[in-house]
């Protein structure tokens, strides 16, 4: 992961076409944002309205919109209509477009549990496993991709108190899948920091929190993994408004950086680059706020002797 102030993700001019042939696979929902933009980019270069977009494709402006922002899938007679449309008969550059539509409406493995996730958090769990960093800021609870299997377990009983236990074990499930990102060998750096509430707060009781403190320690000193704390003495601090993650992708997917404000029944997806901008430089007020790693190791070793 870059320091603080890293310039934002990567972004092409809108005059000039983004190669997609040799882009990463990344993960579907990446893979359709990579392809709206395409198209998008396309359809004004062609002069095209959404409205005659529409029409081609037997659909609507709406439509036409949810693809060309990654939030539907394609079909590939769509997209054939689109790209002669818009005058694309490269045989190399249609091959391109119509086989990243093939894999971006290949489902991920987190469809196995679409009967668990909302639509709003499955988009998340895609952006998550496509990117190349994940910033994140948490006020009351460890982020879920540092949880351990027993904090996992506890945490999804709060918010389902009367699920089935089948329906608990796959939760639990899922998100330990979710963790295993940081094992492979082109993981996503992480940068997480936490409030010391977040770390204080008896979440599952003494047992599961000695567990979860040690857990921190261990991970804080892998390659690619910060944490840090923002401690009670500071304060107030840049981080009032709440928890948010900021997920930067591959350079050469050409994705823009994406904030996530998870709600109770809903998140905000923004990547306006104001406002991304805005979560950057609260994200490095944060960082230069909390204590540094090595500080933040020494807190949570207090923390847990403390425990016994």
């Amino acid at each position: 992961m870059g320091p603080p102030g890293e310039p934002a993700g990567a972004e092409v001019p809108p005059d000039r076409p983004r190669d997609i042939r040799g882009a990463p696979g990344g993960g579907p929902t990446v893979l359709r944002i990579m392809l709206g933009q395409q198209l998008r980019g396309l359809r004004e270069r062609a002069g095209v309205t959404r409205e005659a977009a529409g029409d081609r494709i037997r659909g609507s402006h709406a439509k036409i919109s949810r693809l060309e922002n990654g939030r539907t899938g394609f079909k590939e007679r769509d997209v054939g209509d689109l790209l002669a449309l818009y005058g694309v008969h490269d045989p190399d550059e249609r091959d391109a477009l119509l086989g990243l539509a093939r894999r971006a409406n290949a489902p991920g493995w987190w469809h196995r549990y679409s009967d668990l996730l909302p639509p709003w958090f499955e988009t998340y769990v895609g952006l998550e496993q496509a990117a190349s960093q994940i910033r994140t800021y948490e006020p009351q609870f460890v982020p879920g991709l540092l949880q351990t299997e027993a904090m996992v377990r506890h945490v999804t009983a709060l918010g389902h108190a009367s699920m089935p236990d089948d329906e608990v074990e796959r939760r639990v499930e899922l998100r330990l899948r979710r963790q295993e990102v940081l094992d492979w060998d082109d993981a996503p750096t992480l940068w997480a920091v936490l409030d010391e509430a977040a770390l204080r707060r008896l979440t599952g009781g003494p047992a599961v929190m000695r567990e979860q403190l040690d857990h921190l320690i261990d991970v804080s000193e892998r390659p690619g993994v910060v944490v840090q704390m923002v401690p009670f003495h500071l304060g107030g601090h840049a981080g009032a408004g709440g928890p948010f993650s900021i997920l930067r992708f591959p350079r050469e997917s050409a994705v823009p950086d994406v904030v996530y404000l998870e709600q109770l029944t809903s998140a905000l997806y923004l990547d306006k680059r104001a406002d991304v901008d805005d979560y950057l430089a609260t994200m490095e007020l944060l960082c230069v706020q909390a204590l540094a790693p090595d500080g933040t190791r020494e807190a949570l070793r207090t923390l847990r002797a403390e425990l016994g």
